[in-house]
Parts: structure tokens; C-alpha cells; sequence
């Protein structure tokens, strides 16, 4: 468990490191690189208000969150006080990854209508759907039906100025028959208000290539989780542009794919110092990739 002591002084190391480390400073007009705060999960999780900091300092303009609780907001720290956070760093917030499982399964609008108002309060444009539990994808038909209730849970955020999206893992590729679960969200959902954001790594690692998808779909997947695939191992994460992803490439397909948001991600399959590996990954997109 990381205490506050132990983040603040994490913290400082790296923001040292960038004072003195000239390959490591950043612009104060830096374009809006964005970063899921998942990447600093056991950090965030701890220090709400630390952690921003942190990510404001570094030069991310944009984030994504996750982990929001109808009764917790944001790991003890509600809407209306995470608003006035990242408005004092400088922040935005375009997504958020609401859990989806009890919508799906049970048609429990609560907890959706009380995201829609946290989105709301934060200025946000997307409410995005992050994972769906292993029992409610097993075949098409689920799959078809959870297409069903994505069209529906869009509606209702239509209602109140959102858009809905979706974000894949590996698991969205698997084939049924000659189908997969991912093509079937593609194709039954209502282009005009669901849009996709694709994990450039979890694509990657199920054997697709990005762009096809883009030149398939084109215009859909308007945001991106951007990590790398270690070279060595791909079932581990490794900071953008130490990995095999070709992420010039998809960068200069952005226009196709629709792309208006992309975050940077470090999952639970990679333990790094997650502090300077954030900073890394920045300093590669900002360097390389916009």
C-alpha cells in the first residue's frame, strides 16, 4: 500500500528528475496528450488530489477517469470537488469508464443516470463503457444483446448532452464461428450515438491491425488508448515507444479513424515505477507522434 508520505516523495524524484533532465521538460503549450488514471491506480486511489497534480506537472492536458461510486465519488472525492481539481491544474476530463455490468445484466438505469451526472459535472463528453464481466459475453447472442443495451444507456446520454463509447480488451476478439463480438458492437450499434475507443494494444496483441480496423469503420473510433506491447513479451505492457507497435503509422491514420482523444495506459500486467514510466511514455508521444 503506498501512503501519502511515500507518493509525495515518489512524486518529487520525478519532478526533480524533470527540472535537471533537459530530455525530460515539457512545453507549457503542449498539445492534449491525454492519460487514463488507471495507469496510476495505486496512487489515485490513494491521493485524488496528488495524483492530478502530478499528471498536471508532467504536461497531460486531458484524463480519463475510472473507479467512480455513486456513494464515494472518486475514491472519497465527489464530482463537484474533482471539477474544482482539475479546473485549478489546468484538467480536462472528455471520458470517463463508468461500469456497465449492472445496466447490462440487471437494467439498473440508477447508477447510469447518476454517471450521466457526474460526466456532466465534470465537463465531460463521453461516458464510456470499460469492461464487461465474463458471464454476460459467452456467445453472439449475448454479444447482441449487449449491443442492445449499448443503444439504449446511448440514448439516455444523448438526453443529457453525452456520447456513449467503448473500449475493448482482447476478449471482444475471440471468434464465434467465423464472428467476432467485436464486429457485432461495430455493426449493431447506432453509429449516430455510439462511438469506440479502440486499445491500440489489446488490437494489437489479438492480431489486428489498427488501421484496417479504421479502414473498415471508419470515423467510429474516435478515441485511442495508447500503451506498447513489450518486445519480449507480449502479454506485458512497456512505455509507448519501447514496444513492437508501429505507433507512427496509426498516428498518421488518425484522421481515418475519427480520432478527437487519445490517453496514455500502463495496466496491471506491467510494474514499473509508474510515475517516471507516465513521463516516458508523454515525452515519446509528445517528441514523436503529434
Amino acid at each position: 500500500m503506498i501512503k501519502r508520505r511515500d507518493f509525495i516523495i515518489n512524486s518529487s524524484l520525478v519532478l526533480g528528475a524533470l527540472a535537471i533532465a533537459p530530455s525530460l521538460a515539457f512545453s507549457t503549450k503542449e498539445k492534449n496528450i491525454g492519460l487514463q488514471l488507471y495507469t496510476l491506480r495505486d496512487l489515485f486511489s490513494k491521493d485524488v488530489k496528488g495524483t492530478l497534480e502530478f499528471v498536471a506537472k508532467s504536461g497531460y492536458k486531458e484524463i480519463e477517469t475510472y473507479g467512480y461510486s455513486g456513494e464515494k465519488g472518486f475514491f472519497g472525492t465527489s464530482a463537484k470537488e474533482f471539477k474544482k481539481i482539475i479546473t485549478d491544474y489546468g484538467l480536462k476530463v472528455p471520458s470517463g469508464h463508468y461500469d456497465f455490468n449492472s445496466f447490462i445484466k440487471d437494467n439498473n438505469a440508477d447508477f447510469l443516470k447518476a454517471c450521466i451526472e457526474c460526466a456532466n459535472e465534470l465537463g465531460s463528453e463521453y461516458i464510456t463503457v470499460p469492461h464487461l464481466g465474463e458471464k454476460l459475453r459467452s456467445s453472439l447472442d449475448d454479444y447482441k444483446h449487449i449491443a442492445h443495451k449499448i443503444n439504449e444507456a446511448a440514448v439516455l446520454c444523448k438526453q443529457s448532452g453525452l456520447k456513449l463509447a467503448y473500449h475493448n480488451h482482447d476478449f471482444e476478439f475471440k471468434k464465434f464461428g467465423n464472428q467476432t463480438g467485436y464486429a457485432i458492437l461495430l455493426q449493431e450499434t447506432d453509429k449516430k450515438l455510439v462511438d469506440f475507443e479502440l486499445d491500440l494494444y489489446w488490437a494489437v496483441r489479438s492480431g489486428y491491425d489498427p488501421i484496417e480496423l479504421f479502414k473498415a469503420n471508419p470515423g467510429r473510433f474516435t478515441m485511442w488508448h495508447v500503451k506498447d506491447m513489450d518486445k519480449s513479451k507480449a502479454e506485458w505492457n512497456t512505455e509507448v515507444g519501447e514496444g513492437s507497435i508501429n505507433f507512427k503509422s496509426i498516428f498518421a491514420a488518425a484522421k481515418l479513424s475519427g480520432m478527437k482523444h487519445f490517453f496514455v495506459e500502463q495496466e496491471t500486467n506491467y510494474k514499473p515505477n509508474l510515475l517516471e514510466s507516465s513521463v516516458k511514455s508523454f515525452n515519446y508521444v509528445k517528441n514523436n507522434l503529434i
